[in-house]
Parts: C-alpha cells; sequence; structure tokens
C-alpha cells in the first residue's frame, strides 16, 4: 500500500483502483442486486428470461478495461498532439476517400449543413477511416465497467441496456462486436447512447450501420454535428495571436469550453478584427500549446464547439478542423 501524508501519524492509506480489485476472467455474480435489477428492467424492454440467461451466460471481467480507464494520462501539449493524427498518409487517404465517395458526400452536405472535409476528418480521427475499430468486446467491456467501475456505474448501466436494444433492432450480435476500452464503436466510435441519439440509416437498407456502410457512417457523423448548431461554411476559429492582452481574456481561457465571451468583447479586448459569429453567439478562448513553452491563443467559434461536443477536447476540436483544412483543396472531391 502507498502511504501519504507527511509521517506516520498523517498518513492515508491510499485508495485502491477499480483494477486492484478484481482477478482478470472473474466471472461477474449475476445475482446480485444490480444485475437483479438490469434484468428486471430488460425484461420490460422485451428480452426473455432464456435470452438474458444465453447472453449473459458466464460473462467474465477484462481486467485491461479496468486498467485503462483508471491509468492517469497527462494530456499531450498540442505540438505532441495533433502529429499522431495529421501526417502526409492520412491526408493522402483522406483526399482518396473525399473523390471516392462525392456523390454520398454531396448529400450528406446538402441534407446535414455540415462541410464534407470536417466529416471525413472526424472519420479520420475516429477509426482512420474504418480500419481501426476497437479490440475490445463490446459486451465483456460493458458488463465490467458496470460491474466493476463504481464511478461511473450509472453511465455504463445506460450505455450495456442502450447496446443490448440497439444490437436487436439493427440485427447486430451483441456477443461479437468489439469497440474501444471505453465501449466506443463502428467507425463513428459512437457510445450506445449516441449511437441511438444520432446514427443515420443512408444507404436505405433499414439499418443504422456504422460498422460497415460508409454512407450511414458520414451521415451519421455529420447527423450529431447538425444536432449541435453546426453552421455551414461558418467560421470555426479565428487566431487570438501568442498573448492574450486582458484579464477576462485569460480567465475565459482558465474555464476552458464554459469561458464564454460575446465576439464584440474578444475583439475589442484583443483588438484584433473578428467576423461576426452566426446568432450572435459567444466565443470561447482557446490555448494551444507550442514548443519552447510558447502558447498559440484561438477563437473558438459555434462550429468549433460543436466539436467539442463530439469530443469535449479542444485539442481534439483543433485536430479535426486543421485535418480537415489539409483535406480541402484539390482533389478533394468539391
Amino acid at each position: 500500500m502507498v502511504m501519504l501524508g507527511a509521517g506516520p501519524s498523517l498518513g492515508r492509506v491510499a485508495k485502491p483502483l477499480a483494477a486492484d480489485l478484481v482477478q482478470d476472467g472473474q466471472v461477474i455474480d449475476l445475482s446480485s442486486p444490480r444485475y437483479t435489477a438490469l434484468f428486471k428492467e430488460l425484461s420490460g424492454d422485451g428480452f426473455s428470461r432464456e435470452e438474458l440467461s444465453r447472453l449473459f451466460a458466464g460473462v467474465k471481467i477484462r481486467k485491461r478495461v479496468l486498467e485503462l480507464m483508471d491509468k492517469q494520462y497527462e494530456a499531450l501539449p498540442y505540438y505532441k498532439y495533433y502529429p499522431i493524427f495529421i501526417n502526409a498518409q492520412v491526408v493522402a487517404q483522406g483526399r482518396k476517400l473525399l473523390r471516392r465517395y462525392k456523390a454520398v458526400l454531396d448529400r450528406v452536405e446538402n441534407k446535414f449543413g455540415v462541410e464534407r472535409q470536417i466529416v471525413v476528418a472526424i472519420w479520420g480521427m475516429e477509426s482512420r477511416y474504418g480500419r481501426h475499430q476497437g479490440v475490445f468486446n463490446m459486451f465483456r467491456t460493458l458488463n465490467t465497467m458496470f460491474d466493476a467501475y463504481p464511478r461511473r456505474r450509472t453511465f455504463y448501466r445506460r450505455q450495456l441496456i442502450s447496446y443490448l436494444l440497439l444490437c436487436r433492432k439493427n440485427k447486430v450480435n451483441p456477443l461479437t462486436s468489439n469497440g474501444s476500452y471505453g465501449a466506443a464503436f463502428g467507425q463513428t466510435q459512437f457510445i450506445p447512447t449516441s449511437f441511438r441519439e444520432y446514427a443515420v440509416d443512408f444507404d436505405g437498407d433499414g439499418r443504422r450501420d456504422v460498422w460497415n456502410s460508409v454512407p450511414d457512417v458520414l451521415a451519421s457523423i455529420a447527423n450529431y454535428l447538425h444536432s449541435f448548431h453546426w453552421v455551414f461554411k461558418a467560421p470555426v476559429y479565428v487566431e487570438l495571436g501568442h498573448e492574450l492582452k486582458a484579464e477576462p481574456l485569460r480567465a475565459a481561457y482558465k474555464r476552458g469550453r464554459k469561458g464564454l465571451l460575446s465576439w464584440r468583447r474578444i475583439r475589442d479586448l484583443q483588438q484584433i478584427a473578428l467576423p461576426e459569429p452566426h446568432d450572435d453567439r459567444p466565443l470561447t478562448v482557446v490555448g494551444l500549446e507550442l514548443p519552447h513553452n510558447k502558447m498559440r491563443y484561438v477563437a473558438g467559434y459555434p462550429n468549433f464547439q460543436a466539436i467539442t461536443k463530439w469530443n469535449n477536447s479542444n485539442r481534439y476540436a483543433m485536430a479535426v478542423t486543421e485535418l480537415a483544412a489539409r483535406l480541402r483543396g484539390a482533389g478533394d472531391g468539391n
């Protein structure tokens, strides 16, 4: 045990991590009160006792899932983060796919009002255009998190129920589908509740297939951003420089996505020209790390904020935006 504190009299025993409390391959106790309540709810959703017995029989803990959830990674600075996702190979493949799926992307833009390069950039960021969809069994992951990760048990209970319902409706075997250790799946890397809310059948086959149908994948990404008020051809961000010139700007930056300021206030405080956002909506102040302890600041417009609804990291949103910019140009399908 790790002892914290100044000395023996002040020491505290460190709280064990979730992964410390289980064995890999440990069979989950389906007679526990939480599983009894879960099965009662699933029965109300139309799952028979025989079906539940078949699905959950012998389900086991996957300890590696808990280890990855427990591990606290320090966020990479932006100058180290974006090269993971943006490189010549990713850009070249993205441009090729923009050409290949031009007709589909024409329809996606017309229906959802989201630029094709943004849609394809998220596709590339999430799954390398479908090549990397995750290696963790979804059913085992969701049960592991529900049973053995108390901090997010309620969240993963909801995801487990949503997953079983979506698999039944979309004719997917819940026992064989893989995803990430956080239970995101498919080429979109949706969690189950996001699939329920935003996935789209765009190829007309009666299924919302984010695993194999590229039209469904592209339309589902666009529908998600559209649902968070993406505005076609509106600004995503504007550069503010390497230094913030006033305390309200610095305070907004420290508050992150909640640090909203009007575009007029940012314009006046930073003494910089800014385009007016759609519906006069407020902006965020985003800081991106550069080498040698330098910073790059940008104003995050409502479209930038829509990307952070997909992934709440400003670094992610900027990488999506900059990958989309690299995809734009000759041969991009426009």
